[in-house]
């Protein structure tokens, strides 16, 4: 019994300092650095103009005008949850469907017709795969070059541009791999339709 009366005021010190420690100094420091270093990451990634918030660079948003580039496919659910005023809201994963299921195929088959549809001037392209998926968070703000080149010619006639220009602002968008060797490269979709929309400076 003395020995547990002296261990414990040791312990709880002992767990009172690395509380301290851990929960409070390192996080004080690391979110500091953050701010200091990368503070457009750290605060979200939100892509604001002159006070005005368009979105996360790192979630998607859902396009479907010929004016603008479209993302992949988003798997958005507005049914299930509200907050405590009754107020539905919005949360988005993935689809879980089997790729063998008929109801996995008929969404892709109603994505391929959307898409030959809107995008008449491809008709014999293959469409690149991205364009009839869903990513795994169902808000994957990226698209493959490919994906973006697919839809060149749709949103060129659409806003007046031509096609080098659509190239020229989807290349602004483009990330490269990671050092140059791990990834893929891929296309930020909200940027883009920023760009077009002449809000981000092309």
């Amino acid at each position: 019994m003395k020995t547990l009366k002296n261990v414990l005021p040791r312990a709880a010190i002992i767990f009172l300092i690395f509380t301290l420690l851990c929960g409070v100094v390192y996080t004080g420091i690391v979110t500091g650095i953050a701010q200091l270093i990368f503070p457009d990451k750290a605060n979200g990634s939100i892509i604001e103009v002159d006070g005005k918030k368009y979105g996360c660079e790192l979630l998607g948003q859902q396009y479907t005008d010929d004016e603008h580039m479209w993302g992949r496919i988003m798997n958005i659910d507005v049914s299930t949850y509200k907050d405590k005023n009754g107020k539905t809201l919005m949360y988005a994963a993935p689809s879980n469907l089997s790729p063998a299921s008929e109801e996995y195929e008929a969404l892709v088959r109603e994505r391929v017709e959307k898409l030959r549809a809107a995008n008449p001037d491809m008709d014999e392209t293959a469409i690149p795969v991205d364009l009839v998926t869903c990513s795994g968070s169902g808000l994957d703000p990226h698209i493959s070059p490919a994906a973006a080149e697919y839809q060149v010619a749709r949103i060129a006639k659409a806003n007046n541009m031509t096609e080098d220009e659509v190239r020229e602002v989807i290349q602004k968008c483009t990330d490269g791999k990671f050092l140059g060797i791990f990834g893929e490269e891929t296309v930020n979709v909200l940027k883009v339709n920023l760009m077009l929309d002449g809000i981000l400076e092309k």
